[in-house]
């Protein structure tokens, strides 16, 4: 399994607490995560604490010499700032956050911020009149420009006694937006690389459909929306504007583009439909080929005799049905799921659907739901196998692929 690494920096307020709770939350999902205590959030929590909870040392002095990796000792700082996969500022400061915007590094927080080759995420947490100052929103949108996410502040009741924006977000909320956050690149070099899809529309299907028996009982499939969340943030880290077209997942939304929420593959077509035009779309969602001819409005009730029989019938091909459309994208891509004769089937359904390319993969095993894929890129001209690799890493060849495509068009 795929573990996360992520750097969180604790400050000082009264919201420290909370990111005791982001720890274990972030730990329920797989994601490790290594603390440095400010000395503003060692007055509210303590190192001890974040220590049992992340499993980890908890670095709290710039000076400190500890090493953190082997012969690493005097220059901690810059291996904190660089082996986590991102950095998390929670809760951030007004304080905290001006000295980031400004580029200060004084104390190991800051130091390890501007040393840092990572974006950060900043889950702020202050007096509503604080967060409203001309001069912290002055220091978000610096951060921001220099690649930074925010999420929150949430609007409520203070410490203080005040109500309005300033309560740090929740812990589930911001575990969310790191996971969204991590599906993409999280380098600052990534940041401000090249875009070659930059000025394209993208529309990217994913996870699977439902299809309604009755208000409790549907058909579906064990697609996790992995790939295709993996594909469609991929292609906005190249530039490209997204729209995410998902069925039911547990999946956070990836960061900067738009999800839109469905149940069956008739309000996926509907509102795949509704996204166009577009360059490019992708079909990576599990779409049930079936439904259930009658809904019931009611449970329908267990029978005492004979099981009824349940007459289905059949689907729109969302596919297909894009590809020889009047606003049919320039790029068109299917995904072929199989468990035999992959590539056979693949170079079948290319030509049955009329699509440019199809993703085939072998999903008698761990893929669907799993957090790896292996592929073969079918075209008009040949076949691309692409060895076992995190789906991130497939979705990003993928996208690269695209952008490709596009660079002489």
């Amino acid at each position: 399994m795929t573990h996360n690494k992520v750097l969180l920096i604790i400050g000082g307020g009264i919201a420290a607490y909370k990111s005791l709770l982001l720890i274990r939350e972030l730990a329920r999902r797989d994601i490790e995560t290594q603390v440095i205590l400010t000395k503003g959030g060692a007055e509210f929590v303590t190192a001890l604490s974040a220590g049992a909870l992340s499993g980890k040392t908890v670095f709290t002095n710039l000076w400190d010499m500890t090493p953190t990796v082997e012969g690493e000792a005097e220059m901690g700082h810059i291996e904190l700032s660089r082996s986590a996969d991102m950095i998390i500022v929670a809760p951030a400061t007004a304080n905290l956050m001006s000295r980031a915007a400004h580029g200060v590094a004084d104390d190991l927080a800051t130091t390890t911020l501007v040393a840092t080759d990572k974006r950060v995420l900043y889950a702020p947490a202050m007096n509503v009149r604080m967060w409203e100052a001309a001069a912290t929103q002055r220091n978000v949108q610096t951060l921001r420009e220099d690649g930074a996410f925010f999420i929150g502040p949430d609007v409520g009741d203070m410490a203080c006694g005040e109500y309005g924006p300033g309560r740090m977000a929740e812990p589930d909320a911001i575990a969310d937006a790191v996971q969204g956050a991590l599906m993409g690149d999280m380098t600052l070099d990534g940041l401000r690389s090249e875009k070659p899809l930059k000025g394209r529309r993208a529309v990217v299907t994913a996870g699977p459909t439902r299809e309604a028996i009755d208000p409790v009982r549907y058909i579906s499939n064990h697609s996790s929306g992995r790939q295709g969340y993996a594909i469609a943030q991929a292609l906005a880290d190249q530039g490209a504007e997204v729209t995410l077209v998902s069925g039911p997942t547990s999946l956070p939304a990836p960061l900067g583009l738009k999800r839109v929420q469905i149940e069956s593959a008739r309000e996926m077509l509907a509102a795949t439909q509704a996204a166009l035009p577009a360059d490019i779309f992708i079909s990576v969602a599990a779409v049930a080929d079936w439904r259930p001819a009658k809904t019931h409005d009611q449970k329908a009730p267990k029978p005492k005799d004979d099981v009824p029989p349940l007459e289905m019938v059949e689907n729109p091909d969302i596919l297909a049905t894009l590809c020889t459309s009047e606003s049919r994208p320039a790029l068109c891509i299917g995904f072929a799921a199989q468990t035999h004769d992959v590539i056979a089937l693949a170079k079948s359904k290319r030509i049955r659907k009329g699509c440019d390319w199809i993703v085939a993969n072998d999903v008698s095993g761990d893929v669907m739901g799993g957090q790896h894929n292996a592929v073969t890129l079918v075209t008009e001209t040949g076949e691309e196998s692409w060895p076992r690799a995190d789906k991130r890493a497939i979705a990003r060849q993928l996208a690269a692929r695209i952008g490709e495509a596009f660079k002489d068009a």
